[in-house]
């Protein structure tokens, strides 16, 4: 009798053991690649496939055309069952692309209304509600969250403003960093579900700052989400109430929402997938495993289509949506403690850069990538041309300009033509 208890001890501890253990292989199986995963429900990628595409303006039909090849090509060189693109200029959606399948095992083919888990391009999306906010006189950038937030979980963050958790200057952690055990878990485990962020801060709300707020730069997607509990905060309605009247409503964001658990082909929304990390004939896909991305919502949770995405970026050059003065303030790179631009040419809710286009010379563009469970995400708002360009993809590149690259053709194909789309 008490060798069977014993063993049945025995069993029930390795059982615990097994069961805490399993998110942490699972993360490193599928986002590290450090172990492996099940030989079976691999698959290959097909060479052909179905593409179409959406002229709005058909004088620009030579640069849509053009655009459609690009992105019919970048698909096959990068392996992605998917991609999908989207232009808008002037102020007007002017064209939208996609090539590839939607759900390979079912070979459903995408479509421009398809939708993809966009990462941290989210981060632009909570930057613009943010604009939005301060605008209005809601929320001012130098205040301390105090103003916003009634408790805070940590008295470290009394010192924190809107203006350091925009711009990844508040000495937050990002996940790797968080030194909150139990919620550093959590996003390991990626299965429980947060219905406001003010209660997704118990993933990091006993881990220590980096440094003094405002010193020094660290990007962080946790600072994104206690940005978001500050929206909410400010409006007194919870933070997807806020996006949804400061951007989504106004902006004709209809197909931009909380990324589910897996894919969803009933509400158009792509399968995603992970590769094997080879190429060519031996590149083999797998649908990702199902993640509750709830608790990041604010900085990498959203699922959007590349046109939703340029609607976005159309509207934050009207003046209407944002005054001058605002799109600037929010464009313009932090400068550190020292005086010198962060590294990443971060601002607020956005990267601001500028970068050559080979035929066309230095352009400046406003931008935020993501990369996601299985999907990649680019935005960029060229201001100067008044075009924006977004693109999307339902797998992970190694390298994520392999991926964002061809944003720089496509907007060359348009600029090209920009003297038949009638402004600057």
């Amino acid at each position: 009798m008490k060798n069977k208890k014993f063993v049945l001890g025995i069993f029930a501890l390795l059982s615990c053991i097994g069961y805490l253990l399993w998110p942490v292989y699972q993360f490193y199986a599928w986002s590290l690649d450090a172990l492996p995963l099940s030989p079976f429900g691999w698959q290959a990628l097909a060479t052909e496939a179905p593409s179409t595409h959406k002229i709005y303006r058909h004088d620009l039909k030579e640069a849509a055309d053009q655009s459609l090849k690009v992105i019919e090509t970048h698909r096959q060189e990068i392996g992605s069952p998917a991609i999908s693109a989207a232009v808008s200029a002037c102020g007007k959606l002017v064209w939208a692309g996609a090539s590839g399948w939607a759900d390979l095992e079912k070979q459903i083919p995408v479509t421009t209304e398809t939708r993809f888990r966009i990462g941290s391009t989210s981060k632009a999306l909570t930057g613009t509600a943010l604009a939005r906010l301060v605008q209005k006189g809601s929320i001012d950038l130098d205040k301390s969250i105090t103003h916003y937030l009634e408790a805070l979980p940590n008295q470290e963050w009394a010192e924190i403003t809107p203006r350091q958790l925009a711009s990844h200057m508040s000495g937050l952690p990002h996940y790797k960093k968080n030194s909150d055990w139990l919620g550093l878990y959590k996003t390991l485990a990626l299965d429980r579900h947060y219905d406001s962020m003010y209660q997704a801060l118990e993933i990091f709300d006993s881990s220590e700052l980096l440094f003094q707020p405002g010193s020094n730069f660290y990007y962080s997607t946790l600072g994104t989400v206690l940005l978001g509990a500050v929206l909410a905060g400010a409006e007194q309605k919870s933070y997807l109430d806020v996006m949804e009247d400061e951007v989504f409503i106004p902006a004709g964001m209809k197909n931009t929402g909380i990324s589910p658990l897996n894919g969803n082909m009933e509400r158009n929304i792509a399968r995603f997938y992970k590769s094997n990390g080879l190429s060519g004939d031996e590149l083999r896909l797998r649908e990702w495993r199902p993640v509750d991305l709830s608790h990041r919502l604010p900085g990498g949770g959203f699922i959007s289509t590349p046109t939703d995405l340029v609607k976005l970026g159309a509207h934050y050059l009207d003046d209407n949506f944002l005054a001058a003065e605002t799109r600037e303030a929010f464009w313009t790179p932090q400068k550190l403690a020292n005086g010198e631009v962060n590294e990443q040419h971060y601002a607020l809710g956005w990267r601001y850069r500028e970068q050559e286009i080979p035929s066309l010379g230095i352009v400046r563009h406003a931008n935020h990538g993501g990369v996601s469970r299985g999907s990649q995400s680019w935005l960029m708002v060229i201001p100067d041309h008044n075009l924006s360009v977004a693109l999307n993809i339902n797998r992970k590149t190694k390298i994520f300009w392999d991926f964002g690259r061809i944003s720089m053709d496509i907007a060359e194909a348009f600029i090209r033509q920009q003297d038949k789309l009638g402004c600057k």
